[in-house]
């Protein structure tokens, strides 16, 4: 097999793979891909799902054709979520799995997320930069004369039956939820659970389409989430719930239709899983952090910092045997899982919480809002590399921080505020967030007084 364009390079990111659908990402490197896959890991069998973006299927069955060549035998999830994925390596006891899927990006990009035996997954760090040069340099000759199995499987029933075996079901409360797919592929779980939960699901945008009727499925976006509030409030809901286009992050509104960031609800989880395994350790990246350490130090945890990114934070999170981990982009992870995220869990563990207090979303996280007001992750495109940028920025304000830390891009502390400056691991964008102790004013003018020094176009 001759070898892809060079344009194919862009793709092979720092977890996972994303491009540009063709020009970087097309059939040709998706077959070449799993001969690389086959070649590199010798695999019996693996999983291969995909999400619902019109080209996922054309790169699933042209990434089976590939590992089937190099002798593999795949089980076909078709259209599902990443974390059923997950799901059927850690079931299965499989070699490994592939999920085709570009999250939450444009809709002219696609990609795929690779793990190993037990769902772990393949970064530039353990194979995924070796599985790049394989795919594109030089010749990947076709390993066997016969193809191996396809074996098409249906997995969302078993995953369903593991996830609400996670929670005491008939002890939820009789909560209205509305439920907001935005046209991905979460639906295809909802409509399974009915008459599973005691509660009554109300649906908007259900129905899985790959041709983005309402954009693409990402509710960190502030323009994605008027419809969901809207729909909050109009149905009287007691809970609003959101899902990305593979599901593997769940986003929360309370009942007032208030979207309520991530960020918040990693301390939700962090005491959930303290008070279950008191003195584990849980994991939280470096964005946004002092909410985080407040809680899981009083409540007798042990806060362990990670690079952003769900490789990394899988990792760290086996290394330490931390029992969650939170990210605040809306990613949770579960040891009880594998240690891998999930974008259902944390709405049945929410939902668990509302019982279990009766307390509202609102009444959980208002305290926790006042005292560290954050600003929301905020994207900037800049034509000015990085690490100048970095550079730049530290030049401004090193020299009043109490504390610096590069764990992930840079995050400066001070006495009342602190923020984290990063490029993004997915996509040509730098990052920016800010939080203060009780202080919105300061909020607002730190923010801005960065954003005029970053500069760049909004994202």
């Amino acid at each position: 097999m001759t070898p892809p364009s060079q344009n194919a390079r862009a793709a092979f990111k720092a977890y996972d793979i994303r491009g540009r659908y063709p020009e970087e990402l097309d059939c040709q490197v998706a077959r070449r891909i799993g001969l690389a896959y086959a070649r590199l890991f010798s695999p019996a069998r693996v999983v291969v799902g995909h999400d619902i973006r019109l080209s996922s299927p054309l790169l699933a069955a042209a990434l089976t054709q590939g590992l089937t060549m190099g002798g593999v035998e795949v089980l076909d999830l078709g259209l599902c979520g990443t974390e059923e994925v997950y799901f059927a390596v850690l079931e299965g006891g499989l070699d490994g799995g592939v999920m085709v899927t570009a999250s939450h990006n444009p809709a002219n990009y696609n990609g795929m997320k690779l793990v190993g035996p037990q769902a772990r997954p393949i970064s530039g760090e353990n194979g995924l930069d070796a599985l790049r040069d394989l795919v594109l340099e030089g010749p990947l000759p076709e390993l066997g004369t016969t193809p191996a199995q396809v074996l098409p499987t249906s997995i969302h029933d078993r995953f369903l039956d593991f996830a609400l075996a996670r929670v005491e079901v008939g002890k939820l409360p009789p909560l209205k939820v509305l439920c907001d797919p935005g046209n991905g592929g979460a639906g295809i779980l909802l409509e399974r659970l009915e008459g599973r939960l005691p509660i009554e699901i109300i649906l908007r945008d259900a129905e899985p389409d790959g041709s983005f009727p309402r954009g693409v499925p990402n509710p960190l976006l502030p323009e994605k989430r008027l419809g969901t509030s809207q729909a909050v409030v109009e149905n009287r809901a007691d809970l609003g719930v959101a899902w990305d286009g593979d599901f593997d992050r769940c986003f929360f509104y309370d009942e007032s239709g208030r979207f309520i960031e991530g960020y918040y609800l990693v301390g939700l989880f962090a005491e959930r899983f303290l008070r279950r395994f008191p003195g584990s350790k849980i994991l939280h990246d470096p964005r946004l952090i002092w909410n985080t350490l407040e809680i899981v130090q009083q409540a007798g945890g042990i806060p362990v910092q990670s690079k952003t990114g769900h490789a990394f934070i899988k990792q760290k999170m086996r290394l330490e045997d931390a029992v969650y981990g939170g990210e605040m982009s809306a990613h949770h992870y579960f040891r009880e899982f594998g240690y891998c995220d999930s974008g259902i869990l944390p709405w049945l563990f929410l939902m668990e919480l509302m019982g279990s207090t009766g307390r509202p979303l609102s009444e959980m996280v208002e305290d926790r809002m006042k005292r560290f007001p954050v600003s929301g992750e905020i994207n900037r495109r800049v034509e000015e590399p990085a690490t100048s940028l970095s550079e730049r920025v530290l030049q401004s304000y090193q020299a009043q921080a109490l504390s610096m830390d590069r764990t992930d891009g840079i995050s400066l502390e001070f006495p009342k505020w602190r923020f984290n400056l990063r490029s993004s691991n997915t996509e040509p964008l730098i990052r920016l967030n800010v939080e203060t102790r009780a202080d919105e004013a300061l909020l607002k003018e730190k923010t801005a007084e960065l954003l005029e020094l970053i500069g760049g176009v909004p994202a």
